[in-house]
């Protein structure tokens, strides 16, 4: 039932811009990728920026902007350059699985840092590459709270499950022991290219700061990556970089390795013994 006086106002509602429709359509679909920019030319996205929607400017790196952005190169290769402060955890947990779920293969290149939740979204690469200069930073969540001590304790109690599932990620892709994670987390560690390359966070330093000096450590990184990949053809790719890991810091792992693995000879071992320790 209408509003018993209501003011009849001479108003149209016929008027409509003149803008066409398709013009519309872009400008929203440039606004939804935001500070996510997918280059038709080289399938790149950049994630320059914090991690989440800024609540005061709208800015900021989402799950939607990056899903966007993959839809938009559809199938192909990725390759996602960050230099991020990092932010929401929750946020970057999401882009990192739906980057592990695109079917093309990931590339990730690190040229600034990749703090706290960018640094869970760079572990999603198939291969990662960091800058000789740059840095990833590591640590537990954080949150902010209010209350008694009974309820500090359960807040702490609340954030463990978050911690264990970074732990997780980081462990899964480098091969370190999840009590050594766990120990770099709670030192909130900064690292930097060469020692994310050492340890497993990365795979290789960016191609200029591989040249020249670098030369001989490349090697020993490609030869890292061959045994690797035949040792993932008969376990998992944690346990391959566990196994690794053991065989650079362990004299006679190499010889223990090969009755464990079953498919390697001993030369090809004691090659590769020799390989990674340089």
């Amino acid at each position: 039932m209408p509003r018993p006086n209501k003011i009849k106002l001479g108003v149209k509602h016929d008027v409509r811009a003149f803008t066409d429709d398709n013009v519309i359509q872009r400008w929203q679909a440039e606004a939804q990728n935001g500070a996510v920019k997918a280059a038709d030319a080289d399938n790149t996205i950049t994630i320059y920026d914090q991690i989440g929607e800024d609540w005061w400017t709208g800015e900021g790196v989402t799950v939607k902007r990056v899903d966007a952005a993959l839809r938009s190169i559809g199938e192909k290769p990725v390759t996602v350059v960050i230099n991020s402060p990092g932010g929401d955890m929750m946020e970057g947990v999401s882009i990192y699985n739906r980057l592990r779920e695109h079917k093309g293969e990931i590339t990730v290149k690190v040229v600034g840092y990749a703090a706290s939740a960018a640094s869970l979204i760079a572990m999603a690469g198939d291969r990662i590459e960091i800058g000789a200069a740059s840095f990833l930073m590591i640590h537990n969540a954080w949150v902010i709270a209010g209350g008694n001590r009974h309820e500090m304790r359960e807040v702490a109690d609340w954030l463990e499950p978050f911690d264990a599932a970074q732990v997780g990620v980081y462990a899964q892709r480098t091969g370190i022991d999840k009590h050594e994670i766990a120990a770099l987390m709670d030192a909130e560690s900064w690292i930097s290219g060469e020692d994310a390359v050492e340890r497993g966070f990365a795979d290789a330093l960016l191609p200029p700061d591989e040249i020249g000096e670098r030369e001989a450590s490349s090697k020993a990184s490609n030869a890292v990556r061959a045994v690797e990949a035949k040792l993932t053809k008969s376990m998992s790719r944690s346990d391959a970089r566990s196994l690794i890991n053991e065989i650079k810091g362990k004299p006679g792992a190499a010889l223990e390795a090969t009755h464990d693995a079953g498919e390697y000879p001993m030369s090809e071992m004691a090659s590769l013994l020799k390989t990674l320790r340089g």
